[in-house]
């Protein structure tokens, strides 16, 4: 067994076997973790979106198309990276999934060294994703953490509104706004003012 780490996970989404058996020797002969599925249905239901993964899939399929599987993962707000494979007359279609966020399509038959490119590709995509993805949802528990009133304060702190101000809009007294703003602060672990701004709007706070 080898002892160097996997580069990354792929998915393969295909109902022909011939293609998932080809795609899957050509991806573990350098070194990609792949997991096959013979339906969109199939993968759906395994799908685990806190692996950092890319997906290539067959854009016509028997059941659920390609397109309907795209549709799916944008419901789920999925960022999982996909590139679609096309048969002959499918690059409407295919050009249509690119609209809809798709990385690329490659046609059949396709050249293996533009689908490993391809593949790198959206696994660096899917890092950045990935920790994107984290990052808001750190953030997203932050803020789940503050009372109504807070958020309200907050969203005026965001907005530069000044304590005095702040009291005027929310109906409350001057001492009642700093308290509450020293409770957000202790609840967004900030230490600064600036590190509140960069926790409510997105950006990274600095360690």
């Amino acid at each position: 067994m080898s002892l160097i780490p996997k580069k990354g996970n792929v998915y393969v989404v295909d109902d022909d076997e011939a293609v998932r058996d080809s795609l899957q020797w050509l991806l573990e002969g350098k070194d990609y973790r792949v997991k096959c599925f013979d339906s969109a249905e199939s993968f759906l239901s395994r799908y685990d979106p806190r692996e950092v993964a890319c997906l290539i899939a067959d854009i016509r399929m028997d059941g659920m198309s390609g397109l309907e599987l795209q549709d799916r993962l944008l419901e789920r707000r999925s960022p999982l990276p996909v590139v679609f494979i096309t048969g002959h007359g499918d690059v409407p279609m295919a050009v249509q999934t690119m609209k809809k966020g798709a990385m690329d399509f490659i046609e059949k038959p396709f050249k293996e060294d533009e689908l490993l490119a391809l593949v790198e590709r959206m696994l660096d995509q899917a890092r950045e994703a990935f920790s994107s993805h984290q990052e808001a949802a750190s953030r997203d528990a932050l803020l789940s953490r503050l009372t109504t009133r807070e958020a309200q304060v907050l969203e005026r702190i965001v907005a530069g509104r000044l304590n005095k101000q702040i009291a005027d809009d929310l109906g409350i007294s001057i001492k009642t706004v700093e308290a509450h703003r020293a409770n957000i602060m202790e609840k967004l672990n900030a230490n600064t003012v600036a590190d509140l701004l960069k926790i409510a709007l997105g950006a990274p706070a600095k360690a």
